[in-house]
């Protein structure tokens, strides 16, 4: 197996379209064709984490955070970020970062977070924009069943928890091929009217090529025609955060001391305690103050993330409760959820989970 084919289903599982603008994800250092000897799977890539991939033979670095953030003008060992990529490179290790890709992600970091606090019922919480387009094709009548099953077989008509969903309408096409032209039906240079009908069907961004593919691949026509538009549609299943419930209501105090024990944190920095009992909880890994305006929204009796600042606290306004549990600590099981992913699809060399604790952060 190759670099390139880890990151293949890698991309099934977070797909990077879906990173934010903003990231730098994808594969940092190496050789997409380079064949994979092993893999370490880190939060974070630093000095110690390519010594421990290379006393375990792992020449693949899956990290979360990307190493490289903004552009380096030089290379010269001056700074963490530098010595990470020249050793890399020194001893042929290759460093994928999947970072916001997984954020948002049904699946992904929050869903991990929902798992260790036992939040049922979850939904996204900041659903995603502009993720959902719209295909619209032009079948003769008797070629529309083959067409319709190979474009769901792509990966098209899924919404939320159905699948095979589309919308078909009978008309007449017209079409009149020139001199170059090798029509399937009707005659060059003669105008031809035939039964069509029009099938419609949504999908979701990361799946356009191979539904085109599959689309150019069971239509019989020389010439497709097929319209494509992007739908204003929020996406259910793709965004950042999550919202779930606990089993039972608790109180503020039973709450933070869980959540401190669960997510195994130094600290709880919260907003001031109003004798509420918790239910709902939002979450969000990593600096999440950007999403209290959205977890208010919907209601949260609780928010949990990371990187609070002093006013954020404010903003609770004695509607919910705000909970920093730290950046690492929020984000630390995302680790488990990428072996387990990867060791259900590899089972020809080592998915190596690193053992070095990579939190910059430490408590008094």
């Amino acid at each position: 197996m190759k670099v390139k084919d880890v990151i293949q289903l890698l991309d099934e599982f977070a797909p990077l379209s879906y990173a934010e603008d903003f990231d730098n994800t994808g594969l940092l250092v190496g050789d997409a064709q380079a064949t994979v000897s092993g893999i370490l799977v880190t939060l974070d890539t630093l000095e110690a984490v390519v010594d421990e991939a290379i006393s375990e033979n792992c020449n693949m670095i899956v990290s979360f955070h990307p190493i490289i953030f903004s552009g380096l003008k030089k290379l010269t060992g001056k700074t963490y970020v530098e010595r990470v990529v020249q050793k890399a490179i020194k001893h042929d290790i290759n460093i994928f970062a999947i970072h916001t890709a997984l954020d948002n992600a049904w699946n992904g970091v929050n869903a991990m977070i929902c798992k260790k606090l036992n939040l049922t019922n979850r939904k996204i919480l900041i659903e995603k924009e502009a993720s959902i387009k719209k295909l619209l094709t032009f079948v003769p009548v008797d070629n529309a069943p083959t067409v319709r099953e190979a474009l769901f077989n792509a990966g098209a008509g899924e919404i939320g928890n159905y699948s095979n969903c589309s919308f078909t309408l009978e008309g007449k096409g017209s079409f009149n091929g020139n001199e170059d032209s090798n029509p399937t039906i009707g005659t060059k240079g003669e105008t031809h009217f035939e039964k069509e009908m029009q099938i419609g069907v949504t999908y979701h961004k990361h799946k356009e090529n191979r539904i085109l593919q599959a689309l150019f691949e069971a239509h019989p026509y020389e010439e497709v025609a097929y319209e494509i538009s992007t739908l204003d549609n929020k996406n259910q299943q793709l965004g950042m955060g999550m919202i779930g419930e606990l089993s039972s209501e608790i109180s503020e105090e039973e709450f933070l001391k869980f959540i401190k024990k669960t997510m195994q944190t130094g600290c709880v920095r919260h907003s001031k305690l109003q004798n509420k009992k918790i239910k709902k909880v939002a979450v969000l890994g990593g600096s999440g103050s950007f999403a209290i305006k959205a977890a208010k929204a919907a209601g949260a009796d609780a928010y949990v993330t990371a990187d609070l600042k002093y006013h954020d606290f404010f903003t609770a306004e004695n509607d919910i409760l705000l909970c920093d549990i730290g950046h690492y600590e929020s984000e630390q099981y995302t680790k488990e959820l990428l072996v387990s992913f990867l060791t259900k699809k590899i089972s020809n060399f080592a998915i190596v989970l690193s053992q070095i604790n990579t939190n910059p952060i430490s408590y008094f």
